[in-house]
């Protein structure tokens, strides 16, 4: 038996031009007999994708999102008006009120659903605070991330509004999916504010396994060249069997990946990864 894990919507096309593109992710996964939603893109396109590629999403088990970005939930109304009997699951602190912040202006980064949403349409949800949550057949949720890395520090212009005021925007509620698999675990990242280096480095100690492979945003969009070099040089060791990050990565980080590693692939919107499951 096979772990699947399919992109439904991601910035980029890939071979399938049916499918529709947007700056956003989201991921089908499928181990043994439990579904996962992983992010919901910005809009219902992803439900239209997953049409195509023929993923069903009226026996989902979970939805997972990663944090409280519009790029990463805006696709959630949707998907509750077309389908119901999942679990949602978000870190804390998943709604507060997030904004982009330039020259003295503010932009709402945020959700398009409240706590109140759920509420209304009976929709079971838990906010995740402790490190490790069990959601079965090896499938975990990891948080409360362990930030050694001096290079990884989120953009100032990332900003929360809470009680009136402006605070800077931590990204504590930021969760990674975490699959385990006969050669180590399979990491699924939404943006990976709080530093991808910093979030892999969590799940493999947390879990005590390798990490044998990434897909996702890895937020290198902003990354100092330094950093960038850094990130590029840690993401080729070789336990690292499949990388296909791509999203927020940007084009540089991109390109210096593929010019550097082997095992690195553009995954893009209808992309799928299939690893053979021994894991009992």
């Amino acid at each position: 038996m096979a772990i699947s894990i399919t992109t439904l919507i991601e910035n980029s096309p890939g071979e399938h031009l049916a499918l529709k593109t947007e700056h956003g992710i989201s991921f089908f996964l499928q181990k043994k007999d439990r579904r996962l939603l992983f992010d919901t893109g910005q809009s219902h396109r992803f439900l239209e994708n997953a049409r195509e590629l023929g993923i069903g999403m009226d026996d989902l088990d979970y939805v997972v999102l990663s944090h409280g970005h519009y790029d990463h939930t805006g696709g959630f109304r949707a998907l509750c008006d077309r389908t119901a009997g999942f679990e949602l699951v978000m870190g804390g602190g998943f709604f507060d009120l997030k904004y982009g912040y330039r020259n003295g202006s503010y932009e709402y980064l945020g959700n398009n659903f409240d706590e109140a949403f759920l509420r209304n349409r009976a929709i079971p949800h838990r906010f995740v605070h402790d490190r490790i949550t069990d959601l079965g057949d090896g499938i975990y949720i990891v948080t409360d991330f362990v930030r050694r890395h001096d290079d990884e520090t989120v953009n100032e212009r990332f900003v929360l509004r809470q009680d009136g005021r402006t605070i800077p925007d931590r990204f504590d509620d930021e969760i990674l999916v975490a699959v385990d698999s006969p050669d180590g675990l399979i990491i699924l990242l939404g943006c990976a504010h709080p530093g991808m280096k910093n979030m892999l480095d969590t799940a493999a100690e947390a879990l005590d396994r390798p990490i044998a492979a990434v897909l996702g945003g890895t937020h290198l969009v902003e990354a100092s060249r330094r950093s960038l070099e850094r990130s590029v040089a840690y993401l080729s060791d070789e336990s690292i069997r499949y990388l296909g990050v791509s999203h927020c990565t940007g084009a540089t980080g991109m390109q210096l990946l593929e010019e550097l590693n082997p095992r690195y692939f553009h995954n893009r919107t209808g992309t799928s990864l299939f690893v053979e499951d021994t894991v009992s």
